[in-house]
């Protein structure tokens, strides 16, 4: 074997050597002595308790290619302890003060060559996508964050905790682990779980106070007559109420957009072509889009936009395939395309002339005749969030208002929120 086969396999077996390392102390200590771990190994770059760990991280920090070697192993060690921190609510506040820790760490004057090194690395850490997929999951985990100023003029990033459907988008990166994907997936599920109980809970207790006022008018002052619940979303109960009633009641006549989504899955499996196709396609959009502002401009650019998808099969048979590419460019051009290119001029203009209860009843309408694009459109508003996500609350209302609807809209339509009770007309 050769020197330099020697030389990696011997990185290799030290970085194994420093994550069992972690492993080991994270089941036993508290955060706060893990922490104390921390600064003294990668932070100070002194006073490390274990020799030969410190060995292990010096080599790491002598490496030619020393600032991305350092980035991996560093981000690993990070969730070694997050992950284990993660599964229990008692020690999720440590999290916040691991990546605090980080945050600061250049602000510190250090003497030693080795700590200057450090130094340097963890400096360029902080400029990677790893550590500000970090720094989203503490406003997910850290609910103490930022409660010092006025809940209007926090950042967006606060809120990310509310959307589990952005958790493995924004949370994630290229480079994360799979133990980081399933803590975040876990993670996910459970939020997801506990908005839905939360939302028919809500929900069930205003429709049993609305009867019961019916009934008994004279208690409209008294608002113990049955246990208030408080409202687990951000919008107004009239907000709610509409948006409720939009993505689970009659929307065309007796039908529902699942009854509508279910006769045009059928009526197109007859369809001969993708053009007659993407014709019916632009025929069911438009049946809920407020007429007055689509015949203005909106409808002619959409029927244009479908048109000018995958022209060249035209005339071919239609598939799977072609569904899913036609919803998923339908996508970017109703929401967002890329990081690269965030124009959502589109989308602005929508919210701006229908509402966001009437903008995502759209975006339902495409879910439920393609599922497999969910995860697409999912991504499209997590490029929104993280590109507004140092916007205050207040300067993004729009954003907030949509991402608050389409979880009312996932969740009452792929979700466990139950609705049946209603007797929406």
């Amino acid at each position: 074997m050769s020197t330099a086969a020697n030389h990696s396999t011997h990185i290799q077996q030290a970085e194994q050597e420093l994550y069992q390392h972690l492993l080991s102390h994270v089941k036993e200590e508290s955060p706060e002595r893990l922490i104390e771990r921390f600064r003294a190994l990668f932070l100070q770059g002194s006073g490390y308790p274990d020799r030969e760990v410190s060995r292990i991280v010096r080599e790491l920090t002598a490496l030619d290619n020393a600032p991305n070697e350092f980035n991996s192993v560093f981000n690993r060690c990070c969730h070694i302890l997050i992950n284990h921190w993660q599964m229990e609510t008692r020690h999720q506040q440590a999290i916040g003060e691991l990546i605090q820790s980080i945050d600061v760490a250049d602000s510190r004057r250090i003497h030693s060559r080795d700590g200057r090194k450090l130094q340097a690395l963890v400096s360029n850490f902080k400029t990677t996508e790893e550590f500000q997929t970090m720094q989203r999951l503490v406003n997910v985990v850290d609910r103490s964050k930022h409660k010092d100023k006025p809940p209007n003029e926090r950042p967006l990033s606060s809120l990310i905790g509310r959307y589990p459907y952005l958790y493995s988008h924004s949370l994630l990166s290229d480079s994360s682990s799979y133990e980081q994907q399933q803590t975040i997936l876990q993670l996910q599920g459970q939020r997801q779980k506990q908005y839905e109980s939360h939302l028919t809970k809500y929900v069930a207790y205003k429709v049993k106070r609305a009867q019961l006022l019916r009934q008994r008018p004279e208690l409209a002052d008294n608002s113990r007559i049955i246990k208030p619940i408080r409202n687990p979303t951000m919008l107004s109960d009239k907000e709610l109420y509409v948006a409720v009633k939009q993505f689970t009641g009659k929307i065309e006549g007796s039908q529902t957009y699942r009854d509508v989504a279910q006769n045009f899955v059928t009526h197109t499996s007859q369809t001969r072509t993708f053009r007659e196709f993407k014709k019916d396609f632009y025929e069911y959009l438009i049946s809920s889009i407020d007429e007055s502002y689509g015949q203005r401009q909106f409808n002619d650019k959409l029927y244009q936009h479908l048109m000018a998808t995958l022209p060249q099969s035209d005339d071919q048979k239609l598939s799977d395939f072609l569904i899913i590419r036609t919803c998923s460019q339908l996508i970017n051009f109703l929401v967002v395309e890329s990081p690269q290119n965030p124009n959502h001029y589109v989308l602005i203009d929508l919210l701006s002339n229908i509402g966001p209860t009437a903008v995502m009843g759209i975006l339902l309408k495409i879910l439920l005749i393609c599922r497999k694009v969910r995860p697409h459109m999912e991504k499209r508003f997590s490029i929104l969030f993280d590109h507004y996500d140092q916007s205050t609350r207040e300067a993004v209302q729009w954003l907030v208002k949509s991402l608050e609807n389409l979880q009312v809209a996932l969740s009452t339509n792929f979700g466990s929120a139950d609705m049946s009770f209603l007797d929406i007309t």
